[in-house]
């Protein structure tokens, strides 16, 4: 028998996802989207600098910080301060960041960095794909402003990028799981993809049993629907 999801949802079903754009009103680009329970607010800041190490090379860079609130889960988390710091906060960071460069050209950024943090206002899982997909909305009205204020001549994001976790609860494969089912699942993927079907990124695990390739091949094949669905919701956005 398939497992029941407790929000009702079709196996191969995301969770409501509603967008608010300029929900801040300093960042060049800012958006909270809530994908179900979970909430992130994303904003863009431009920077006319880049990092030591790209100085003199005419490239600009992407790059991302995320954090969650304290209360922002069931039990109050310590903040980040003297000397202390997630180590988890900083993996999601880097995969933030890695999902973002590849869909802007960094030639025609030019020597600009665009900065990108993510915040989690609530956590009802899949936090770092809801950041991945909110991060690029927020980036595309960034790109906007880029473009009216004269930092760029042209439009500097290639394609479109989102991310959504997939994995199977009870031998049923669902996409986009919440908190209750992820804590469960016996297998875990988040996946961050573009528009046209190209993989950015996979993370994995078998949390019991090693699982097949072609329970992988499934799993991608779901994740796939869920990026389309994903894309669709993006593109309205925009």
């Amino acid at each position: 028998m398939s497992y029941m999801r407790i929000d009702g949802r079709e196996r191969d079903e995301i969770r409501p996802v509603s967008i608010q754009k300029q929900f801040t009103i300093h960042p060049e680009g800012s958006v909270l989207l809530s994908m179900g329970d979970t909430m992130i607010l994303a904003n863009v800041s431009a920077e006319d600098d880049v990092p030591y190490w790209m100085k003199d090379t005419g490239r600009g860079w992407v790059t991302s910080e995320y954090a969650m609130l304290p209360r922002s889960t069931h039990h109050r988390q310590k903040r980040e301060r003297g000397g202390r710091y997630n180590s988890r906060a900083i993996e999601i960071s880097r995969l933030i960041g890695r999902a973002l460069r590849p869909v802007v050209d960094l030639n025609a950024l030019g020597s600009c960095t665009l900065r990108i943090d993510c915040e989690v206002l609530q956590a009802d899982g899949g936090t770092r794909c809801a950041s991945i997909t909110a991060a690029y909305i927020a980036l595309k009205h960034a790109e906007k402003w880029l473009l009216d204020e004269g930092w760029i001549d042209k439009p500097v994001i290639t394609r479109t990028v989102a991310a959504v976790s997939v994995g199977i609860v009870e031998e049923t494969p669902l996409l986009d799981l919440n908190y209750e089912e992820d804590s469960k699942a016996d297998v875990d993927l988040n996946v961050a993809m573009t528009s046209d079907g190209t993989i950015i990124e996979i993370q994995g695990t078998a949390e019991g049993e090693p699982f097949s390739r072609d329970t992988l091949c499934d799993l991608l094949d779901l994740a796939t629907k869920g990026i389309n669905d994903l894309v669709n919701v993006q593109n309205r956005a925009i």
